[in-house]
Formats: structure tokens, C-alpha cells, sequence
């Protein structure tokens, strides 16, 4: 019992935050009063979906010396509600507006920029941001894949720019104390990690090409992808659905799964097996031009035989173990087993069916036959705090998901979509990054890039 209240009160974690009282403050006001090191100005890029949680985010930072100075997209009808949004939340202060980002990095007043982009912006407006010396929040998967991803790591390196990868749970405090209880052998060795992305998707329909509406910068919009005729059913949100744009679900919301389940089993190197097969289930290719599957099974091997499940569904299904799991992880020790779903936690011991440790579990007496309520901990500071933390300091290493560990976690998605694509089995090398004697696979490690939105071979 002793052990068990010392191990929660190691990994409990509080809730960090700055309060710095300048709530009526205009931006000239911080410039005057606050030191260059402590106001953080900032841009928010893509708008819609993840845009407006990244704004929502950093605008209500405002009080803590933080203000979004533009609000950038490709579509300009967004622009209205974007700035009411944030003027709202920055106290009147509105943000101004760019279509092209590349206006945003020529700003020497902004500091940093959120990336709510489609998947396939992600690395070039990341090292674009990195080479102009802005530090970067950028949406996970990180990349759309494996060779850009790597890329970004460089560019962040070579410019010095704190970079952090949108993996929310590194800055849960209760999945992190759940993950230090698996290091911390809670389970015994950890032999399996499970990941589940059960999301229940109808089809978006079809309709033929035809002309972008007058709002939106096509040419920006499809950017590093190859050209194909604007159409309605391939652009916003169902962009994740097609391969020239988008990862499908397991890599879309499997990325977190993916980064816990990484997490968990504390591996810091790439797997060298990796297979994977599915395809799209109760939608007709006549109705949809979804091409990405919506049921999908990858299994992944490390070197020493430890495995990595994952699987998406994307039609009606039931949960998974005893927390009814459908957006969530299980990991499998030689002691017993461990489920997290959402910011929740419970361990079971060998055969045992009553969890023994757990979120909101603080005795021995509690874990077996007491308090039964799993709570939610705060989040310690939450992730954009986090972010915004490091970038005050300048300091890679305070960030809780730094590109690396991004990079590492999102490979995992492209890898399992890899094999789906290829239809085989495929060994990888992870120091090289690449298949081995599988060229069709290693062509899809990186894309044909589209003159001028090219990912440089040397950032």
C-alpha cells in the first residue's frame, strides 16, 4: 500500500500555467510591458476542423501573453468568423488575415505558428515556418509521409525552432502517469500494445468535377500534391479519405493511438515487420470516392518480438475490454494487462477481473473493492501550454512531444497504410528509413512533389 500511494504521488502531476493579469492589455500595451522572451505572437494556419481548436486554444491564451496576430487560410470565407472568434477571446484585439502563408512567415513580429492544415501541408509549412525562425504546433500525423516527416526533424535542428507534434495525450496527466506505470514494470514486461480507432463513418457521396469557388486559392490548396480538377466531395474534411491528400482513419485518429501505444511499450526505434490488410466495407465505389479503406488490421514487430496491433473501423461495431474502448489502447504484460481510454486508466493483475491501480485510485482498498469512479485528471498545463512554455524558453527538451518523438509515432500509421497499399508483407529498415527489397514500397515512402510547394531534399 505504502508502494502504491508513493508511486501515485511520483506521477501526479499539477497543472502548470502562467498568469500574468494584462487581460485588458492591447498589443501595444505587451510590447511596452512585457520582456521579447515572455509575449508570444503568434499566426494560426488552416481554420477549419483543428484550426478552430488551435485558435480557440491560443486566443484564450491572451490573458498569458500570448496573442494570434493572423489567422491564414486558403478559403477566404472563413476569414469573418476566424476574427470574430478571436477578437472575442483577445479581448477585441482582431487578427488579421493571409491566404498565403508564406506572407505569414515573411512576419517578423509573429513568433510562432500553429499548422491546422490537411495532412499533405503539414511538412512544407513546417519547414518553410522553420527556415523564416518561427517555432512551430503542427497537427499530427505530423507529415503525409515517412521521408518528409524526417525532413521536418532536420529543419527543426538545423533552424534551432522548437517544434511540437499535436499528440494531446503526452500532456494528460493521467495518461502520463498511466504510461510511467508501465515503465515502472505496473504490469510486469510489456510484450503487446493494442490501438483502437472504431469510428462508425457513412459515405460523403459523390459529384462530378467542377470549378473552386471564387473564396478559395485552388493551386495553394492542393500545393505539394499532384494536380486533379477541383471537386467538391475531395476538399474540405474529405480530403482525409484520399490518398494524395490524406492518410484515411489510421492516420487520422490512429495517430494517437499509434503514440500511446509506442509510449507504452517505451520504444524509441522503428518496428521491422509490418503487414496490413482491410479495404471498404457497406459503401459502394459507385456512391463515395473515398479511397482510403475504412476497416483496417496492422500488426507490427519489433526487433526483440514485441508486437503492435492496430486496427480501425470504420463501419457499426462494438467496444473493446471493460471500459467499452472505441477510441483507446490495451497493453498486455507478463503480470497482467492495462486499459486506457481517454484520460482514464485501469490495470488488472494476472486473472484477476478487478483493476488493482487506476486513475482515481489512490489505496490498495480503493483498487479492489471501493471507489470504482476513474476521474479524469487535469491536463498538467495542457498541450498548447506546453508548447507555448517551451517556446519561452527556447528549449526543445521542455516540450512533451517534440518533432522526433512526432515523427517516431506517425511513422507507425504511414507504415501500416504502406503495406495495406503494396499488399505484402514488408521488412524495414528503421535506421535508414526504408523497405528492404521492396521497391514498390520505398516509392511510397515520399510523393512527386508539385512545382513550387516542393519539400527540399536539403531544408
Amino acid at each position: 500500500m505504502e508502494n502504491r500511494r508513493a508511486f501515485i504521488k511520483k506521477t501526479t502531476l499539477g497543472t502548470a500555467g502562467v498568469t500574468m493579469g494584462l487581460t485588458a492589455l492591447s498589443a501595444k500595451s505587451y510590447s511596452r510591458i512585457m520582456g521579447a522572451n515572455d509575449r508570444i505572437t503568434m499566426a494560426v494556419i488552416g481554420l477549419r476542423g483543428r484550426g478552430k481548436s488551435l485558435m480557440d486554444a491560443f486566443s484564450k491564451m491572451y490573458g498569458d501573453g500570448v496573442m494570434i496576430k493572423t489567422v491564414c487560410d486558403v478559403d477566404t470565407q472563413f476569414f469573418d468568423q476566424s476574427v470574430a472568434s478571436v477578437a472575442e477571446n483577445q479581448k477585441g484585439q482582431k487578427p488579421g488575415t493571409e491566404q498565403d502563408m508564406r506572407k505569414v512567415f515573411e512576419d517578423e513580429e509573429i513568433d510562432a505558428v500553429a499548422m491546422g492544415t490537411p495532412n499533405h501541408w503539414h511538412a512544407l509549412g513546417t519547414i518553410w515556418a522553420c527556415q523564416a525562425g518561427k517555432h512551430v504546433y503542427v497537427e499530427k500525423p505530423s507529415s503525409h509521409n515517412i521521408w518528409e516527416g524526417r525532413k521536418m526533424v532536420e529543419a527543426a535542428r538545423k533552424y534551432n525552432c522548437v517544434v511540437q507534434v499535436g499528440f494531446q495525450n503526452r500532456s494528460t496527466s493521467n495518461v502520463m502517469q498511466a504510461m510511467a506505470f508501465l515503465h515502472d514494470g505496473g504490469i510486469g514486461d510489456v510484450y503487446m500494445a493494442r490501438g483502437t480507432c472504431f469510428k462508425p463513418r457513412d459515405s460523403f457521396g459523390i459529384s462530378r468535377d467542377s470549378e473552386p469557388p471564387s473564396t478559395l486559392d485552388y493551386d495553394m490548396w492542393l500545393g505539394p500534391a499532384r494536380y486533379r480538377p477541383y471537386n467538391e466531395k475531395k476538399g474540405h474534411y474529405n480530403w482525409h479519405w484520399h490518398w494524395d491528400t490524406g492518410n484515411g482513419d489510421t492516420g487520422n485518429q490512429g495517430p494517437h493511438q499509434f503514440d500511446v501505444a509506442r509510449w507504452g511499450m517505451n520504444k524509441k526505434v522503428h518496428p521491422v515487420k509490418v503487414q496490413s490488410m482491410g479495404g471498404i466495407f457497406g459503401i459502394s465505389p459507385k456512391e463515395c470516392s473515398q479511397e482510403t479503406p475504412n476497416t483496417q488490421t496492422s500488426i507490427f514487430e519489433y526487433e526483440d518480438g514485441k508486437i503492435l496491433e492496430f486496427e480501425t473501423r470504420g463501419r457499426f461495431t462494438n467496444a473493446e475490454a471493460n471500459a467499452s474502448i472505441k477510441i483507446g489502447n490495451l497493453f498486455y504484460g507478463t503480470d497482467g494487462w492495462m486499459e486506457v481510454n481517454g484520460g482514464n486508466w485501469k490495470a488488472y493483475k494476472g486473472r484477476d477481473t478487478e483493476p488493482f491501480a487506476g486513475s482515481g485510485m489512490e489505496t490498495e482498498g480503493a483498487a479492489v473493492g471501493g471507489d470504482q469512479t476513474f476521474r479524469a485528471a487535469p491536463s498538467s498545463g495542457g498541450h498548447f501550454a506546453n508548447f507555448i512554455d517551451a517556446v519561452r524558453s527556447g528549449n526543445r527538451y521542455d516540450l512533451n512531444c517534440d518533432i522526433a518523438d512526432g515523427h517516431m509515432s506517425s511513422v507507425l500509421p504511414h507504415l501500416g497504410n504502406i503495406a495495406y497499399r503494396v499488399g505484402d508483407t514488408l521488412q524495414f529498415n528503421g535506421e535508414f528509413e526504408k523497405f528492404i527489397d521492396q521497391d514498390e514500397a520505398n516509392m511510397l515512402l515520399t510523393r512527386k512533389y508539385r512545382h513550387p510547394y516542393v519539400v527540399p531534399k536539403v531544408v
